[in-house]
């Protein structure tokens, strides 16, 4: 039985639009990549020679005004305009899916949710890093026990990069929602909320440490969980020296894993999922190891095989929930809460204070 593809109208072509999204919405089986929004004509020629065939138009305005054509719309805009061009979307009866983080605050963020459940829509959060490989497998070893019971959860997301790049990325406009708490860290309090439940306390510090950087750079945030783990989270721009992505203590044994999902620099480098018979696979140098007193880097511990990182499973669970056929895979509450973590470390940093949530 054949069934219809969903039509998706893209907002943005940038990194967030042309890297991630519309590759993986043309590699989803059901999905069908109708339209970009962009206005910039190098980028409508980079759009077009990359998926010949597709519709483009200059202004979201345009695309709105076709809403009947259209099953989706996918928000990978500037950070500012996530809101309301997710709210002109749905008002126009458009199910939406945005990338992070959803919005400048948990409060916006809630109010779309609001707005979704009114019309009757979805609404997900783009929150690709789910599906990285070491997520992946430290989700599974935590489900098997094998750790014991978690303790401590250290998350590293850094980069080594003593040059501002500019953009709006590195803003010092509060408008433009940049800086890298917002950016890398949406994904790493999301990880942490994800593993191991809300957060009831928020401890963090933000530095601006580059010459000529306009906003944070070298971010610091402590989770203490309701469920007891503590969670230590680094993002950074200005690390020499990169630290492991993850070291995990339990009470049975620790998991030390580093090195990114490959799936980003795949995606940059021009590779496409389902055009690969390995994507997703890293090699087994890279594995991570688990045990207990000793370190991984003079041989202690067992390598564990790294599942495969798998970014296309999101706009296939996107599909499923359209149809009726599964659940939304990231819902804008989920992002409403790490959003509240994200406001609290914000004001812890300003503060000097531990954030009571």
């Amino acid at each position: 039985m054949t069934v219809t593809p969903l039509r998706v109208g893209l907002i943005g072509y940038g990194l967030a639009g042309s890297v991630f999204h519309a590759p993986l919405i043309a590699a989803t089986e059901g999905l069908d990549l109708d339209t970009v929004v962009t206005s910039r004509p190098e980028r409508q020629q980079q759009a077009r020679a990359e998926f010949p065939g597709v519709r483009l138009a200059a202004g979201a305005e345009e695309l709105f005004a076709r809403a009947d054509e259209l099953d989706l719309v996918v928000v990978a805009s500037p950070n500012k305009t996530h809101v309301p061009l997710a709210t002109a979307a749905l008002k126009a009866g458009l199910p939406v899916v945005v990338d992070k983080p959803v919005a400048g605050s948990a409060a916006e963020a809630r109010e779309l949710a609001a707005l979704a459940e009114e019309r009757g829509l979805l609404l997900s959060v783009f929150q690709n890093r789910r599906w990285d490989n070491d997520f992946r497998t430290l989700s599974r070893l935590l489900e098997d026990g094998e750790l014991g019971d978690a303790w401590r959860f250290e998350s590293r997301f850094e980069r080594w990069r003593p040059q501002p790049k500019g953009g709006w990325r590195e803003s010092g406009d509060p408008a433009e929602i940049g800086g890298l708490l917002y950016d890398l860290g949406s994904h790493v309090v999301d990880q942490a909320l994800v593993l191991f439940g809300p957060a009831t306390e928020v401890y963090a510090e933000t530095d601006v440490r580059r010459p000529g950087a306009e906003t944070d750079d070298d971010t610091f945030i402590a989770l203490t969980h309701a469920s007891g783990v503590r969670s230590h989270l680094y993002v950074s721009a200005t690390t020499a020296q990169l630290g492991p992505r993850f070291r995990v203590l339990g009470s049975r044994a620790g998991y030390v894993k580093y090195g990114l999902d490959p799936q980003e620099a795949a995606l940059r480098e021009g590779s496409r999922p389902g055009t690969v018979a390995d994507w997703g696979a890293e090699d087994e140098s890279l594995w991570g190891r688990i045990g207990s007193g000793e370190s991984p880097l003079s041989g202690g511990g067992t390598p564990v095989p790294t599942l495969p990182g798998d970014y296309p499973a999101y706009y296939a669970a996107v599909a499923a929930a359209l149809r009726g056929a599964g659940p939304n895979p990231v819902t804008a509450l989920e992002a409403a809460a790490a959003l509240d973590v994200l406001e609290a470390a914000r004001r812890s940093a300003r503060d000097k204070v531990t954030v009571t949530l």
